[in-house]
């Protein structure tokens, strides 16, 4: 079985999103069908996130996602659209409720409605995820995002985020993709 190894260490945007779709699919049609992603984000945009979770959980192959270090934010809706899941001893999952970054600007009482709307909108697509991939139930996943919690390896194992706490090993002369992005 061909499997490429994807080294992704990145926020979670619309280009690094759009990179990782991109070889995957240029993976695909050279006939590998095992992806292992070597991952660690500290999160990034929501609609890029789940844009990647849907695509991740379309793709014709065996996906597993290995925590090398920080999982955060959206990137945990990300990791669990891999059916196999793995995490180094001292990996962390950090959770937190969705926000947004306003400048300068003014907010009357129709748009605080509508970005509250859009906030619990995104909570619920998440707890969804968290909820069906995941032992955590719908309770659990409304607290994860109220008490920004972090779980280490071994709370990540009781709560079925993964399935095993485990070193990276990469078999001499892998088929390795390694991304770079400018900062």
């Amino acid at each position: 079985m061909p499997t490429t190894y994807i080294n992704f260490h990145a926020p979670i945007n619309p280009h690094t999103a759009q990179n990782l779709m991109t070889v995957i699919a240029q993976k695909l049609g050279t006939g590998t069908d095992h992806f292992y992603i070597l991952f660690s984000t500290p999160g990034g945009e929501v609609q890029s996130g789940i844009a990647l979770y849907n695509y991740l959980r379309a793709v014709p192959a065996q996906l597993t996602m290995h925590n090398m270090g920080n999982v955060d934010s959206i990137g945990n809706a990300i990791f669990l659209a891999a059916n196999n899941r793995l995490a180094c001893a001292h990996s962390t999952f950090m959770f937190h409720g969705v926000g947004f970054d306003i400048k300068n600007v003014r907010v009357e009482e129709k748009i605080a409605r509508e970005l509250l709307q859009g906030i619990l909108a995104d909570h619920k697509r998440i707890g969804d995820i968290i909820v069906a991939r995941t032992t955590i139930d719908d309770r659990g996943a409304r607290q994860l995002f109220r008490e920004a919690r972090t779980k280490d390896a071994d709370a990540a194992l009781a709560s079925g985020i993964i399935q095993n706490i485990a070193d990276a090993n990469i078999p001499a002369g892998s088929d390795i993709v390694s991304f770079v992005f400018n900062p």
